[in-house]
Order: C-alpha cells, then structure tokens, then sequence
C-alpha cells in the first residue's frame, strides 16, 4: 500500500482503515511499517506534508499514523508491542 497525504474525508470508503499506532516522526513509522509488512500486514502511513516538508514534529505536525485494514488491527497492535517491550 502507499503512503497517504491527504485529509481523511478522501479516505476510500470501501476499505475500512484502523489506526494501529502514532509514531512521532517518519522513521519510527517507517520501521513500524516495515515489521507490519515483513509479517504480512499491508500497511499505509498517513500524515499532513507541511510536516516533513519543513521538519517540523510540533503540535501534531510531526505525528504519522500507521494504519492497517481493519481485519489486520489487532494482530498488528500485538506486533507493535512486541517490537516496544
């Protein structure tokens, strides 16, 4: 799956999304996303632009959600906790 960088409002409708982890920053999301992906999750990271763009990880601009197909959502949470203990 691809990276989103848009609002939510354009989210496709047929394919319900969960948000399975914030991350601050798009490294620690890009190493959550490559765990998921490894163990078969497919996996879409979504945040604003403004935020990489200009290097900024305040008041939310920083923030990348990690998202996975509702179906994914709970086997994908225990992968993330697993990689944090």
């Amino acid at each position: 799956m691809e990276e989103i960088k848009h609002s939510e409002q354009e989210q496709p409708q047929h394919l319900e999304l969960v948000t399975v982890h914030v991350a601050q920053g798009l490294l620690k999301a890009h190493v959550i996303r490559a765990k998921l992906e490894q163990s078969g999750i497919p996996s879409l990271l979504r945040y604003e632009s403004a935020g990489p763009v200009m290097g900024i990880t305040a008041d939310g601009l920083g923030e990348v959600r990690v998202q996975v197909p509702a179906q994914y959502a709970e086997e994908a949470r225990a992968l993330i906790e697993e990689k944090d203990q």
